[in-house]
C-alpha cells in the first residue's frame, strides 16, 4: 500500500471514530479529499484506493483533472466562485459549497436554468464577519432564506463555513456549533430540510464532526504538504 493510500485509510478511520464518539452513524459523515495543486496522476492514486468524493478550489484545475479521472467520481467546487466562471463550473461540478451572496445565488440559479442543470449548493456563512472572507452574514442569510428556497434551479442542501483562524481545534468548536445553530434556525424559518453542514478540515475535522458536520474537507492529512505553484507550474 502506498503512503497516500495509508494516509487515506488512516483519515477514514479517524472520521469513523469521531462519528462513533459523537453517537452518530458513520454514514452521516462524508470525507471530501481536497485535491487542489495535486496533479491528476496523484489524485488517481487516491481514487484507486477507493475515494470517490473530491473537492477543488479552482476552475482551471478542475478543467485539467476531471476529464482525466473518470465519470464515477463526485466533484465539489469549494473555492470562491466568480460570476464569470459559473457557466464553466456548473457542468463540471455536481455540488457548489460557496454560494456567498444573493447576487451570486440569483446568477447561478439563472445560468443553471439556461444549462438545464440543478446543482446541489451550500450557502457560505461568514460567521466571524471577517473582511477578508466571502459569505453571507447570519442576518443576511436568514433574511433571504425564503428566496433561496424558492429558486427553481438550485437544490439548497445546507450551509458551509470556514471559521476564523484558531490555534487549537477546541477554539474552533464554538464556530462549528454556531453554524449548526444557524442551520437549525434556517430550517425553522423555511420548513425546508437542510441536512448539509460543510465544516471541518485537516486540523479540526474531528471537533467539527462532534458538532454535527456532515462533510469534512481534508487534503494535507492525505497528500502531505501542499505543492506550491509559480504561475502555472507546480513545484
Amino acid at each position: 500500500m502506498s503512503e497516500i493510500a495509508e494516509n487515506l485509510a488512516r483519515v477514514k478511520s479517524r472520521v469513523q471514530d469521531a462519528a462513533k464518539n459523537a453517537g452518530r452513524s458513520i454514514d452521516e459523515v462524508s470525507l471530501m479529499v481536497v485535491s487542489k495543486t495535486w496533479p491528476a496522476e496523484t489524485v488517481q492514486e487516491v481514487a484507486e484506493a477507493g475515494q470517490v468524493l473530491f473537492g477543488e478550489n479552482r476552475l482551471q484545475e478542475g478543467e485539467e483533472k476531471i476529464p482525466q479521472l473518470g465519470d464515477h467520481l463526485e466533484w465539489h467546487f469549494i473555492g470562491a466562485l466568480q460570476r464569470n466562471k459559473v457557466r464553466k463550473v456548473l457542468p463540471l461540478f455536481q455540488v457548489i459549497h460557496s454560494i456567498s451572496s444573493m447576487k451570486l445565488a440569483r446568477f447561478v440559479d439563472r445560468v443553471a436554468g439556461e444549462l438545464g442543470l440543478k446543482p446541489r449548493v451550500y450557502c457560505e456563512v461568514n460567521l466571524g464577519e471577517e473582511e477578508n472572507k466571502h459569505g453571507f452574514t447570519v442576518t443576511e442569510l436568514l433574511d433571504h432564506a425564503s428566496e433561496i428556497q424558492e429558486m427553481k434551479n438550485l437544490h439548497w442542501e445546507g450551509v458551509m463555513c470556514i471559521p476564523p483562524q484558531a490555534e487549537t481545534p477546541a477554539e474552533a468548536r464554538p464556530w462549528f456549533r454556531r453554524l449548526r445553530e444557524v442551520r437549525d434556525e434556517l430550517v425553522d424559518r423555511t420548513g425546508q430540510s437542510l441536512p448539509g453542514l460543510s465544516m471541518g478540515m485537516s486540523s479540526d475535522f474531528e471537533v467539527a464532526i462532534d458538532e454535527g458536520s456532515t462533510i469534512v474537507r481534508v487534503g494535507s492529512a492525505i497528500f502531505g504538504k501542499r505543492q506550491m505553484r509559480k504561475g502555472n507550474r507546480v513545484e
